[in-house]
């Protein structure tokens, strides 16, 4: 079972500097306890504070754990990060990697898109991403607006060529109902933040 932790610093407490402090811990301790994915989300952040979070938080994650930072490969790129999550709507995986090699790096990097229909997942295995994050499976949590896409319609989203994790609203409750449809692991920002992340590992793997 995969398991994917986005962060979003902005549910901790306190000034700027508090909640990024918060973060970079909750990122440390995502890959101390067997987190394979860790996704450095911050949209609201400028490209160089973004690229600032995003060396800080390297510095904390080595394998078998991978970051990954949002939609941004240049800063994927500048920061030492593993890949790159996508939208369904922004460039291609294959547009990512040309852009990876023509830095000289050796490494492949690992790409994940978000996805939120079946047709979706199917142009991201076809465009040479590594996976997809899908959903909102469930209702989320504070978007009561939002449109779940359900159980069935993950189970679909299956059937396509990448693994695919299910997000939004997945609790250690539901969870295995997700992986019975077929999803290959969790994605989630509040399951991994909002607990010991050690106990949900746990209580999710075991």
């Amino acid at each position: 079972m995969l398991l994917y932790y986005i962060t979003d610093r902005t549910q901790f407490p306190g000034n700027e500097d508090d909640r990024r402090h918060a973060l970079l811990a909750k990122v440390k301790e995502a890959a101390t306890c067997g987190i394979d994915f860790i996704q450095v989300r911050e949209k609201d952040l400028s490209v160089r504070q973004l690229e600032s979070l995003a060396r800080e938080a390297r510095v904390l994650v080595a394998p078998p754990s991978r970051l990954l930072i949002n939609s941004r490969t240049d800063v994927a790129i500048a920061s030492g990060a593993d890949g790159v999550h996508l939208r369904s709507d922004d460039i291609a995986p294959v547009e990512v990697r040309t852009i990876w090699a023509e830095t000289g790096s050796r490494n492949r990097p690992m790409i994940c898109v978000s996805c939120h229909k079946v047709d979706d997942v199917r142009h991201a295995a076809s465009d040479g991403a590594d996976f997809a994050v899908f959903g909102p499976v469930f209702e989320k949590i504070n978007d009561r607006d939002a449109t779940s896409v359900g159980l069935e319609t993950l189970r679909a989203a299956c059937q396509e060529k990448i693994p695919v994790l299910a997000l939004g609203g997945v609790t250690i409750e539901n969870a295995q109902a997700c992986l019975k449809a077929g999803a290959a692991g969790i994605a989630g920002i509040r399951l991994f933040q909002n607990s010991r992340i050690a106990d949900i590992v746990r209580r999710l793997r075991g």
